[in-house]
């Protein structure tokens, strides 16, 4: 694909709902209590490494995704079914204030574990990434996926400010909102595809 290509493609629709889908999913706002505790246990979180080491884990998992589902013999279309049952579950757990996604890996560094992974590049971040292949162009989702990192590495630079500025209620109103978006989503993306497999 040459530039003019690349440009052509470029859709301000796609970014946008490529944005929205990543911003719940990521959820850093709805992370910050993890964060500032982190911090009163004395291990804070670096910013800017938890941000590029977070993109360059999500971007790798973007492009090299399909060939790791090649070796499996799956195709995008049945990745996103698989993957809108996955999103669908984060939003029950966002609107429902339940645990089912738990984390029983070793925590060592507050950096890399937990904030790296699970909590912004984790299992539903390289599961979305993948499923948006199956109706965005890939241009399009990698800007998304850059806005929603320079919120993050705002967010997690600022954390104090923000904590201050924006009180726990709308965070916890915010993550309800977005669970519902985040489910009325997950509903597209499976019947968008599933409807491929049996065609």
């Amino acid at each position: 694909m040459n530039i003019s290509d690349l440009f052509a493609s470029i859709s301000l629709k796609e970014i946008s709902s490529a944005f929205i889908v990543l911003f719940a999913i990521i959820d850093i706002l709805g992370s910050m209590p993890i964060v500032l505790s982190l911090k009163v246990q004395g291990r804070p979180v670096s910013a800017w490494k938890a941000t590029v080491i977070s993109a360059m884990l999500l971007v790798l998992f973007f492009f090299a995704g399909d060939a790791v589902l090649q070796l499996f013999s799956v195709d995008i279309g049945s990745f996103a079914v698989a993957g809108s049952m996955i999103i669908f579950i984060m939003a029950l757990e966002m609107i429902l204030d339940v645990e089912i996604f738990k984390n029983q890996g070793p925590i060592k560094e507050a950096t890399l574990i937990p904030m790296v992974f699970p909590l912004i590049a984790g299992p539903g971040a390289f599961t979305t990434l993948l499923s948006l292949r199956a109706e965005y162009s890939a241009v399009n989702i990698l800007i998304g996926l850059a806005l929603n990192m320079l919120w993050v590495f705002f967010v997690l630079a600022q954390v104090d400010r923000v904590d201050r500025i924006l009180p726990r209620s709308y965070v916890y109103v915010l993550r309800k909102f977005f669970g519902v978006v985040l489910l009325a989503i997950a509903v597209k993306l499976f019947f968008h595809n599933v409807v491929g497999l049996f065609g």
